[in-house]
């Protein structure tokens, strides 16, 4: 009997080329893959953002994701080090500032200039994952306590190198102050993740630059 054409039909070259193509995987940027990622955990936390969420605003599938940052615990590390390099840069030169009161203005300006753009999500990642990040996620949570507790550390060496140098009264513990200081801008991502206006953070910068010990 006739199989029929079927049988011993061969696909010619432009045809084999065009089912390579469907079957080939969407190219991507891994770059703008990465910060479309980011926004979307700036504004939903960790355990809040979903697969579904993440690959639709990726615009990647799930394997492609898998393949190019790993999990999703992978992918949020990742994440995170594109937002400390990206949107935590100030925090850097924040500490070359010849005065602590310096370092405290350009700490407290550089968070409130992130807290009331009009391009990125409110609030601080870190703080956002901390609070919301369920036991199943504590690997998560340690690791964004560790990345603060390395900020921290460099901040209380530059305000007891301050101290030393006369630059605020002897009767101000360093680590106080560096606790007061990290609290002031958690607050203020706190503050701006709920809504509160910029004018009343930006208030909340002078007071605390006005009642700053020291010069």
């Amino acid at each position: 009997m006739d199989a029929g054409p079927s049988a011993h039909y061969v696909p010619t070259g432009m045809e084999t080329q065009a089912q390579a193509a469907r079957g080939r995987p969407r190219e991507f940027d891994p770059e703008e893959a990465l910060s479309a990622a980011l926004t979307v955990f700036w504004r939903r936390g960790y355990e809040g953002a979903s697969m579904a969420e993440l690959t639709e605003a990726m615009g990647i599938t799930k394997p492609s994701l898998y393949a190019c940052f790993g999990n999703k615990e992978s992918l949020f590390r990742k994440a995170l080090d594109l937002y400390e390099r990206d949107k935590l840069c100030y925090t850097r030169t924040a500490l070359e500032a010849p005065t602590a009161k310096g370092v405290a203005e350009r700490l407290l300006r550089g968070s409130l200039a992130i807290q009331t753009g009009t391009t990125d999500p409110h609030g601080c990642l870190g703080v956002i994952s901390t609070v919301a990040c369920a036991v199943q996620a504590e690997s998560i949570r340690d690791d964004v306590i560790a990345r603060r507790a390395s900020s921290d550390a460099a901040l209380l060496a530059r305000l007891e190198r301050a101290r030393d140098e006369g630059d605020f009264p002897e009767t101000i513990d360093p680590q106080a102050l560096a606790t007061y200081l990290s609290a002031v801008m958690q607050g203020m991502a706190v503050q701006a993740g709920a809504g509160v206006p910029p004018e009343r953070l930006e208030q909340l910068v002078e007071t605390t630059l006005a009642i700053w010990p020291g010069k």
